[in-house]
């Protein structure tokens, strides 16, 4: 597996757990979110509300999978034939994930 997809695999994870965090903490908090969802379907997603702290934290893990990986040393090559290739558009895609999953964790708590 190569390093982008890898990356990519967790910021997207993160991202996933970050829009489930704020969905769960705004489901009751916001009225768009019941004519949304309906009644029933806030309901639902009220009662899993014990998630939000567990997909925090999830999505936290997947963050610093994702930096870990972004910012590593490249692998030193024994011949030195090795490619660099530049990781900046990888951490651009981290930050830029990390900053969204914030703003979501920020909807989520603050509505929970």
């Amino acid at each position: 597996m190569t390093e982008k997809v890898r990356v990519l695999g967790t910021a997207g994870g993160a991202l996933g757990l970050g829009v489930f965090a704020a969905t769960i903490g705004a489901c009751c908090a916001f009225p768009w979110a019941v004519a949304l969802l309906g009644v029933s379907g806030a309901v639902a997603l009220a009662r899993l509300s014990f998630l939000l702290p567990y997909s925090l934290l999830g999505a936290a893990i997947l963050l610093a999978g994702a930096f870990w990986w972004a910012y590593r040393p490249p692998a030193v090559c024994a011949d030195g034939t090795c490619n660099a290739v530049s990781r900046r558009p990888l951490r651009v895609i981290v930050w830029a994930a990390t900053a969204l999953v914030a703003g979501m964790a920020t909807i989520a708590l603050t509505s929970w």
